[in-house]
């Protein structure tokens, strides 16, 4: 029997030092389309707020830049510990970083320099690996050490870095006067996944932070970053929505729903009644709760959602755009989307193309549809934003 690809999720969560607007720690991620390799940024500016984000912001796209045009990750880092400016009251000008090379063979290369060394997490536990130490000499720090080290990553191995915060949180209590270190961190990470072995990276992720924090007393005393790389089989989600072009393939879009396996959505009043009269189901407003600004949800047995349609869409794209951590927000039905979106590796969208007169003046061109240009966009903020595999298909 064939075993499916082993999807490469990546998340990350991260709490500001008290008191500043902006986080001195910067990550970023991005999955190449034409080969699915994944390179992932964790910079850590000296110093906190403004001064510190430019370093690390700077640090991190210049690592991006490099590794994403196959400029060996070493060689990346020496560059990069070159250019880097020099604080002008600490006389130091660098930000500390980690690079982790993720290739489509599930080949892993990680360039480390001054961050928290990385943990590889597998079976539950931190496994062993064996890292190269490079000295390298730079004009305005002297020499710095680099740590390199490359494996290749197992189904369900975890790969789990962050800043400092982590490391340092609870530094100067009495339960930690040393604070958390590597070894609290991964006594943590450790036990969590041993207690959740399907722990998603989103939700690792986000436990280490709320552990560090509270290490803190609440009040981060730095800018606290984690971020979690899993290799694991993918979670799937369908989301139909819109009638079909031609109502001879509403027999199609329900067929395609009920044989799916994964999570199923229904975004639309008319998808949700095509669905039913399909498939012999019934459809029940939830009118337990309401929201000002989107429309209730219903249910249907076999669908883990039915939300409205465009209005519902739209403002999960939107949240989806601004980053928002919908742990945090009311849970509306556009909040739930989005969560079921987080903890989601592989979403297939199937749109219908009939024009819906309450949205679309049909005097317009058929391609200006509002319907398909929104899930356009959703698709591409899916798998640029977020490294989910999303891809649209219209009936």
């Amino acid at each position: 029997m064939k075993t499916e690809r082993v999807f490469v999720e990546v998340d990350f969560s991260q709490e500001n030092k008290a008191g500043q607007a902006a986080a001195g720690d910067v990550f970023l991620s991005q999955r190449d389309k034409d080969d699915d390799r994944i390179v992932c940024i964790l910079a850590d500016g000296l110093g906190s707020g403004i001064k510190a984000n430019v370093l690390a912001t700077l640090t991190a796209t210049m690592a991006m830049k490099y590794v994403t045009s196959d400029i060996d990750p070493q060689k990346a880092a020496e560059i990069i510990m070159a250019t880097l400016p020099v604080c002008s009251t600490r006389k130091i000008g660098y930000s500390t970083f980690t690079i982790i090379d993720i290739l489509p063979d599930r080949e892993v290369k990680i360039i480390e320099y001054d961050n928290p060394p990385y943990m590889l997490i597998s079976g539950g536990r931190q496994a062993c690996v064996d890292k190269q130490r490079f000295t390298i000499k730079t004009a305005t720090t002297g020499e710095r050490e680099l740590f390199c080290s490359t494996f290749t990553a197992q189904e369900n191995d975890r790969i789990v870095f962050f800043s400092d915060g982590v490391t340092q949180s609870g530094m100067g209590t009495e339960l930690m006067p040393l604070g958390w270190m590597n070894t609290g961190a991964a006594a943590f990470v450790e036990d969590y996944c041993l207690k959740d072995p399907g722990v998603s990276a989103r939700t690792l992720s986000k436990k280490v932070i709320e552990r560090a924090l509270k290490n803190d007393g609440l009040k981060a005393k730095d800018d606290i970053s984690c971020a979690v790389v899993s290799f694991r089989n993918p979670r799937k989600t369908l989301v139909v929505t819109g009638p079909p072009f031609d109502k001879k393939n509403d027999e199609v879009l329900a067929r395609k729903f009920e044989e799916y396996v994964g999570r199923k959505v229904i975004c639309g009043g008319t998808t949700a009644n095509i669905i039913a009269r399909q498939t012999g189901r019934s459809i029940e407003l939830d009118l337990s709760h309401l929201w000002h600004d989107v429309p209730p949800m219903s249910k249907m047995s076999g669908a883990d959602l039915v939300t409205e349609g465009t209005l519902t869409l739209s403002k999960a794209l939107e949240l989806l755009k601004s980053g928002k951590d919908p742990d945090k927000l009311p849970p509306d039905p556009s909040v739930q989307l989005v969560k079921l979106f987080m903890d989601s590796d592989i979403i297939r969208f199937v749109v219908g193309t009939k024009i819906n007169e309450a949205h679309q003046d049909p005097s317009m061109p058929e391609a200006l549809d509002i319907r398909r240009n929104l899930l356009k966009s959703m698709v591409q903020v899916l798998n640029e934003k977020y490294l989910k595999q999303a891809k649209m298909e219209l009936l």
